[in-house]
């Protein structure tokens, strides 16, 4: 294995943390920033348009762009369809407590 499927898969474990639910920025950058220029998965991320980091109630949130969700369902389609859900559940109950 390579550096770069190294960096790869740590990409796609990002995507796939992030993806489980929104992040701060803070939590984001204590769990994935690193100062070893060998392993830049945020960086690398970022600069792919993977990730966004947009404003939520007053804080910085860190979630993943159509670009990262794409290739999330690309790579680690399993992932993909349990967020998915989440989201459904979410919109279900969302709709239930408006009635």
């Amino acid at each position: 294995m390579t550096m770069n499927d190294n960096v790869e898969n740590l990409i796609l474990d990002l995507l796939e943390w992030a993806g489980r639910t929104d992040r701060t920025y803070q939590e984001t950058m204590d769990a994935w920033r690193t100062s070893c220029p060998r392993l830049p998965v945020w960086e690398e991320a970022n600069d792919r348009g993977l990730l966004e980091v947009v404003s939520a109630n007053g804080c910085s949130v860190v979630r993943l762009t159509a670009a990262g969700f794409a290739l999330l369902k690309e790579k680690r389609p399993h992932c993909h369809e349990r967020r998915q859900r989440q989201d459904e559940e979410k919109s279900h109950a969302a709709s239930r407590v408006g009635n």
